[in-house]
């Protein structure tokens, strides 16, 4: 019921005013995209934080690895 009231609205709104009515569209796409963007963050952000963590790892493991191999280089 909620949405056929709003579609109303929206059918009320256009008769009146078309300035209106686009800016209304705007709101509701900036909303459309903000809510698609936060459950995408939401959803990914774990996987870039792991891979964030194991490609740190990863170097420090490098850097290790040649610093042991490169006397030289010790300080």
């Amino acid at each position: 019921m909620g949405a056929y009231e709003g579609l109303r609205a929206l059918a009320d709104l256009a008769g009146r005013d078309s300035a209106a009515l686009a800016y209304a569209r705007d709101v509701q796409s900036h909303a459309a995209v903000a809510d698609c963007l936060s459950a995408t963050t939401t959803r990914w952000l774990p996987v870039y934080g792991a891979g964030a963590a194991v490609a740190a790892g990863l170097a420090a493991w490098l850097f290790d690895r040649f610093r042991v191999r490169n006397p030289a280089r010790q300080g």
